[in-house]
């Protein structure tokens, strides 16, 4: 096996790590392999010899009936070679998102005799995706009066890449006025900051443009830029504060739209507009079509249903700014408590029609596997068989059972059994 798993070419690796049989009842089989493929790959692309790397000969490929069982086929297995093939376009970013480790699941199921396979496919990161910012041009007002060693908090670029690929820096261009440093925020990823290194005097230049440059570290490497216009204003020398600088709050799914979840609260010393403050999302991505923010009251509200089954926690960040252009940010985790609000499923690999009256106790005559999307406790399901019948539930692997025989049969007395299997969470 560790022959198999030496390189195949020079632009891309393939892995077969770790194989063990785990022999199962009545001869099925369970095989772990890793492959490991950078992601966007050409349809029809090599993976790896699944035959050879089974064990299997690839005459008996077509009379086993050897397939893949999975929601959605990125891959394909040719009959004539035994190679595993990509079959659609594999996105990295679109299937684990910020996640590091991007592994795509197969199982690959062989009749005569009934085997299951786990094979894992490592999707690599490659550096596809440039770094870019939410906003092409940012917009600052900074008092006069303020002094050199302020930091004024900017938004941070977003890449979809990961690891080396990702955002690694900033790069600010030059001024006397300003400098730049990157910070890590709590819970947050790093974000850059303007440091004022000189006093400014708005009757003297009352404007400043700055051009900050987000670089990736791929090779090459790839950039993006926002442009820093800064408008110099005259005394406010007090900005809003956050109660805190960062809100937890936990909230459950399936609420209804228009459900209250936090109300931030700023303040601020100055009097007149300069104490006005006005609030507003400064990341926005899918923050806007879930929740809704009262400008004037800083109350969050749910826009759109929450599923924790598409995304459990969310984070964002709130910018309060009072009328003299001042601002402040907290941040806001929210995480979202699941609700056993989906029913288990059943789903049948391969189920045998008929079998002898005579079959031994044991005899498996179905493989199928369970399903809940729901976490915890409400996702795990359990099966039974309500009626009394000579068969029983067997578990497998992976959420995998066997339907197996628990009693002789006697085709004269009862020729036919019709079997009712109940998944319960």
């Amino acid at each position: 096996m560790g022959n198999r798993a030496k390189l195949r070419s020079s632009t891309w690796r393939r892995q077969v790590l770790f194989p063990f049989l785990l022999p199962l009842f009545c001869g099925a089989l369970s095989e772990q392999i890793l492959y490991s493929i950078p992601e966007e790959m050409a349809r029809g692309s090599v993976v790896g010899n699944l035959a050879e790397d089974l064990g299997l000969h690839v005459q008996d490929l077509l009379t086993r009936n050897l397939r893949i069982s999975a929601e959605k086929q990125y891959f394909t297995i040719d009959k004539e070679t035994g190679n595993l093939l990509v079959s659609d376009r594999i996105d990295r970013e679109s299937l684990c998102s910020q996640n590091p480790l991007c592994v795509l699941p197969l199982e690959i199921v062989a009749e005569n005799p009934l085997n299951v396979f786990h094979v894992n496919v490592m999707i690599d990161d490659i550096n596809d995706n440039p770094p870019h910012f939410p906003q092409n041009n940012i917009v600052l007002q900074i008092n006069e009066f303020v002094i050199p060693g302020t930091q004024f908090g900017l938004e941070s670029a977003i890449d979809a890449d990961v690891g080396p690929n990702s955002l690694q820096s900033y790069q600010l261009s030059y001024s006397e006025h300003f400098s730049l440093i990157v910070k890590d925020k709590t819970e947050g990823k790093n974000a850059p900051e303007l440091v004022l290194e000189k006093s400014l005097d708005r009757e003297q230049q009352s404007s400043h443009l700055l051009v900050l440059t987000a670089m990736d570290g791929g090779d090459p490497v790839r950039t993006s830029t926002t442009q820093i216009r800064i408008k110099v204003t005259d005394a406010n020398d007090n900005p809003p504060v956050f109660s805190q600088n960062v809100y937890k709050v936990s909230l459950r799914e399936n609420l209804p739209p228009g459900t209250s979840v936090l109300k931030v609260t700023a303040i601020d010393q100055d009097e007149g507009i300069n104490a006005e403050i006005t609030y507003s999302f400064k990341t926005l991505r899918d923050i806007g079509n879930k929740f809704m923010l009262d400008h004037q009251s800083g109350e969050i509200k749910s826009k759109d249903p929450i599923d924790f089954e598409i995304s459990s926690s969310y984070t964002m960040s709130i910018e309060a700014k009072d009328g003299g252009g001042m601002a402040a940010e907290c941040k806001i985790i929210l995480e979202i408590v699941d609700e056993n609000d989906n029913t288990p499923e059943v789903v049948f690999t391969s189920v045998s029609s008929s079998i002898t009256e005579d079959a031994e106790p044991g005899t498996v005559i179905a493989l199928f596997k369970t399903y809940d999307q729901d976490s915890g406790e409400n996702g795990e399901v359990t099966c039974l068989i309500e009626e009394k019948v000579p068969f029983r539930i067997v578990p497998s692997s992976n959420n995998y059972y066997k339907l197996v025989t628990d009693g002789a049969l006697d085709r004269e007395q009862t020729p036919e059994y019709n079997v009712t299997i109940t998944a319960t969470d």
